[in-house]
């Protein structure tokens, strides 16, 4: 089924990510991770879709969507960007992506995060975030999405390291590699949560088996 939801509001998160924040149709439902197809409606876009995760919460009386833009692709995002308050997105019934099986570590690669938002923001509201880290890549620190509220759910428990740096009193400076991985979890036998750029999640879930982590328990997004 779709539904035409209407933005209510526009932020802007990073200097390329925007939170779209939408009328939410009555009855409308979904999981932490979920997400749905969506397309502009907008002649000659109604039938370009692309899936988006929620980040807002199911009790929540708005949807809403945090959608890093890509103005260089000439496509859906960079007309995204382009919207304004009062213009449609057109939605369909949410379908699971990445499902929360219990604590373990989230690794992110920039816009992948975007499917943990909605899950941590839900076991931080129910208080159950403890024995959860997220390990953030990102290339510049103007990259990084939601670091405050990331900073004040997790604590000691988010690591953000920077790519396209070569030094930073405040944050890692190397990729996300085995012995990275080797440097900062020492569990292997817990739930891991993989999202990324394609090679990223390939890599990342790589060096997790290598290390012995069971590959039931590496949960990616599909």
């Amino acid at each position: 089924m779709s539904y035409t939801v209407t933005i209510r509001d526009i932020k802007e998160i990073t200097h390329d990510v925007n939170q779209y924040t939408f009328d939410k149709p009555e009855g409308y439902e979904f999981e932490p991770g979920q997400a749905t197809e969506v397309a502009i409606d907008k002649d000659g876009w109604r039938d370009e879709k692309r899936p988006f995760t929620f980040t807002s919460l199911n009790e929540d009386s708005q949807l809403q969507f945090t959608i890093k833009i890509y103005p260089e692709h000439d496509g859906v995002t960079e007309q995204i960007g382009k919207l304004k308050e009062g213009d449609s997105f057109i939605i369909d019934d949410a379908w699971g992506t990445i499902q929360y099986k219990g604590p373990g570590v989230f690794l992110a690669g920039g816009a992948g995060v975007t499917p943990f938002i909605a899950i941590l923001r839900d076991l931080h509201k129910r208080g159950e975030i403890d024995g959860n880290k997220l390990i953030f890549s990102n290339k510049t620190e103007k990259d990084i999405i939601l670091e405050d509220e990331f900073q004040e759910m997790l604590g000691d428990n988010f690591v953000n390291t920077l790519t396209e740096v070569d030094e930073s009193e405040e944050y890692l400076t190397e990729f996300i590699d085995k012995e990275f991985i080797e440097e900062h979890i020492d569990d292997y036998d817990q739930n891991f949560y993989v999202c990324g750029p394609p090679q990223f999640v390939a890599d990342i879930s790589s060096y997790l088996q290598e290390l012995g982590a069971d590959t039931d328990g590496i949960v990616f997004e599909e």
